[in-house]
């Protein structure tokens, strides 16, 4: 939608019939007060994926840490006074789970054991159906036993098994209280419980056993038979203070149920009243109820997002447009493909067809043949807010609706309505003031650029700067498909090491992302969670034999690093990227000390180790001996990613007209930027917009490489590489002109490299591709 806001629907049914329904919140206190004094790690971030995990508050947290700082619990198979402290903590918490959901021991055990699925949402009016023989799961006589999987019902729901007596009811606890995971229970009915086999037993489960004959008596408690070894005692003694933390803040769960029902009523009316110009609907909601009942829905709406045509646009696409917005929901089937084969059409063929086709549960793979193959899913918990309603409702308007005030959120009549502010997560850096020399004569240059082959033989002429050689090439001959630049990054998601000639290695551009920084438990950190690290600058010094490292916005002092350690020396560590285990070693404590100053916490750099090799799980098709690995640096894909400059100008080109329509501005993204927004080692100009994605394979100069394939790009691309701040309008603009794939450049792969002379990619150089099936271009 490009000029105005799209027309108002009718008001949401649930402000006409319930308008009480938005009295949200809790008695005790306010829910601004709540989420300040229990969730203040929340600031700026709506969470809409409680059904997945809720969140933990901060008093359950300083209480249950306190208790283990104060009392000493043993291993309770023991016998001395801190193993009966833990067995007495342990058996009160069984008792505080059966009140909880209104039973005793005399009718149901409960049996602590790793965790629990998600659950079904049927009726509980079932349970007694079924075993009273009124609906039976097929037209057979015998006896029923029913298996209520109440998992996510239970997280914002009362249960009530005195009424709905089922005869095993699993339940998994962070669903409840977001504090401990990994701690599920199986509740058994004490009529059924005798029934229950095993063949295996642990320790703690057996009353008498001979080691040397089949001599083996269970202990009669159910639960004591059944928990093979130690339980997990302490996340057990958590459970206490989540049982204490939610009944102090909401007072109890028919609260809760009355909260997130409101909130979620309240976000299907306005999401279902949303309308193209067109008039066709924005979300297509799956779902078995009219959102009138809590008794019949719970706080979770399953939707995919159209577009004005009708068309499904994937999953995978909103969840990245979410992401720019701090918006955290989940994508997929759920671990339930029952509902989504019946809400999405899929047969059984379809879905073997799916997997053929490449798609795992869990992927990004979200459209195939027109088809989704899953949905996007928001949830309530018992700390979500109107705010964070609204904030989804607006988030949906003005991306969607392609206004940035979109279509007007209906508002509630509550003092707790408000629109979520998303600050900026860093601020414009100020401009430095280097003035160093060449980096030919030991110095650092503020351009971040050298040429290599001056460099090597000491030549006193001052160097050609790149956008010379672009503008000569550009005036050229206009069929000629030319490099015009070369980036490498040497540290991943730091900024950009602009060169005019660059030696090659068996795994990219010499030294291109070959160390990463990491937080202090040796987790990746990139752009996506950290964009300052584009103000962290890299420069390589090949003839000292250095990694420089500078942070010129936060005036802090340069450190360097070596390019290569001492093998002897070097403590080897193991760190992941994209999936891959790779062996690395820390760079040291002075560059360490240097990267927590800068972020404010504990980070270190590390380096992929030079006898490790990573191989490509994507190979080139031709010119490749059988068997032949393709080795990888840091590297997400592949080896190298380049990208067209025609194809830069035509995103360009919408941006801007998109910026002056809305902003009255001539101009807000220029060439430049847009360019290093998309991290490529290689920048082409002379093809047509998109038409690498049409090569097969390129030759360089001497260098051969084979076209693996488009670069699918994710939000990193909002990220002003200058500064760090974030502007949503490149992701949204680039997913509405290419099909909502969000495509931008083709990775490269080296075919056939011979290593045994050096090789240079060097600015310049003419590009000669090859079409697929075709031939030279």
């Amino acid at each position: 939608m490009a000029c105005g806001a799209a027309e108002r629907g009718p008001e949401p049914r649930a402000l006409q019939r319930h308008p009480e329904a938005l009295a949200h919140g809790y008695r005790s206190r306010s829910m601004s007060e709540l989420r300040d004094q229990e969730f203040g790690r929340l600031a700026g971030t709506v969470y809409l994926d409680h059904a997945g995990a809720t969140l933990f508050p901060q008093s359950q947290l300083t209480n249950f840490t306190k208790d283990l700082m104060e009392n000493v619990y043993g291993n309770p198979h023991s016998q001395n006074i801190t193993s009966k402290l833990t067995h007495d903590t342990v058996e009160q918490v069984r008792y505080r789970v059966l009140t909880h959901f209104h039973t005793t021991p005399e009718d149901y055990s409960v049996i602590f054991t790793a965790g629990s699925t998600a659950a079904l949402r049927y009726p509980l009016s079932w349970v007694d159906e079924v075993k009273s023989g009124r609906r039976r799961p097929v037209s057979a006589p015998g006896t029923w036993f029913v298996l209520l999987d109440a998992a996510s019902y239970v997280s914002t729901a009362p249960l009530d098994l005195s009424a709905h007596q089922a005869d095993f009811v699993p339940v998994s606890f962070y669903k409840i209280f977001g504090l401990p995971t990994g701690l599920g229970a199986l509740l058994v009915n004490q009529r059924v419980a005798p029934l229950l086999r095993k063949g295996y037993f642990g320790g703690g489960t057996a009353a008498a056993y001979l080691a040397g004959e089949d001599f083996y008596i269970p202990r009669p408690s159910v639960a004591e038979r059944f928990e093979d070894g130690t339980i997990s005692f302490l996340d057990v003694i958590a459970l206490k203070h989540g049982f204490d933390a939610l009944e102090h803040l909401t007072g109890g769960m028919v609260n809760i149920q009355q909260h997130t029902f409101a909130l979620v009523q309240y976000t299907h009316s306005a999401l279902s009243s949303f309308r193209y110009p067109n008039g066709a609907p924005v979300v297509r909601i799956y779902s078995d109820s009219e959102f009138s009942s809590p008794d019949v829905q719970g706080p979770i709406i399953n939707f995919n997002v159209l577009d004005d045509g009708g068309k499904i646009i994937g999953y995978s696409q909103v969840d990245k447009m979410a992401g720019l917005y701090n918006i955290h929901l989940r994508t997929g089937c759920f671990c339930n493909l029952g509902a989504c084969q019946r809400h999405l059409g899929l047969s059984d063929e379809m879905v073997k067809k799916h997997f053929q086709a490449g798609h795992i549960c869990g992927d990004d793979v979200d459209i195939i043949d027109g088809r989704p193959t899953g949905s996007v899913r928001i949830s309530f918990g018992y700390m979500s807010t109107l705010e964070d309603a609204q904030a989804f409702l607006r988030f949906i308007s003005t991306v969607y609706l392609r206004s940035p005030s979109g279509q007007p959120v209906p508002q509630a009549s509550s003092s707790d309505a408000g629109v979520l502010s998303s600050k900026s997560d860093c601020h414009s850096p100020q401009e430095g003031s280097c003035t160093d020399p060449a980096l030919c004569n030991g110095s650092y240059p503020d351009t971040n650029t050298v040429d290599l082959h001056l460099c090597l033989s000491k030549a006193s002429s001052i160097q050609q700067t790149p956008q010379d050689k672009a503008v000569r090439v550009l005036n050229g001959d206009p069929r000629s498909h030319i490099v015009t630049n070369i980036y490498l990054y040497p540290i991943k998601s730091c900024a950009a090491f602009e060169v005019t000639q660059w030696p090659v290695g068996s795994q990219g551009l010499l030294y291109d992302r070959s160390w990463m920084v990491v937080n202090h438990n040796g987790i990746c950190l990139s752009q996506k969670q950290e964009p300052r690290l584009c103000l962290i600058q890299p420069v390589i010094d090949l003839q000292q034999g250095i990694l420089v490292i500078k942070a010129e916005a936060q005036r802090m002092e340069p450190v360097q690093v070596p390019l290569e350690e001492d093998d002897e020396q070097t403590q080897i560590c193991q760190s992941r990227v994209c999936a891959d285990r790779v062996n690395t070693y820390d760079c040291g404590e002075n560059v360490s000390r240097w990267l927590s100053r800068f972020f404010g916490r504990p980070c270190h750099l590390i380096k992929q180790s030079p006898h490790f090799q990573r191989n490509a799980r994507k190979t080139p098709r031709k010119g490749q001996p059988p068997g032949a690995a393709v080795a990888l640096s840091l590297v997400n894909e592949a080896q190298y990613l380049l990208v067209n400059t025609s194809s830069v100008l035509q995103l360009q080109q919408r941006l801007n007209a998109r910026w002056c329509d809305e902003h009255g501005k001539e101009e807000s993204f220029s060439l430049k930027d847009l360019i290093s927004r998309f991290r490529a080692n290689i920048i082409t100009e002379g093809a047509g917009a998109f038409e690498e994605e049409k090569w097969d394979e390129i030759s360089v100069g001497s260098l051969h490489f084979q076209v693996l394939g488009p670069c699918h790009r994710c939000q990193m691309i909002c990220i002003d590489q200058q500064t760090g701040q974030r502007n949503q309008d490149v992701f949204q603009k680039l997913s509405e002109s290419r099909g909502r794939k969000v495509n931008f450049g083709v990775y490269l792969m080296h075919s056939a490299l011979d290593l045994s002379s050096p090789r240079f990619l060097s600015v310049g150089s003419e590009v000669l591709p090859v079409l697929k099936d075709c031939g030279v271009s």
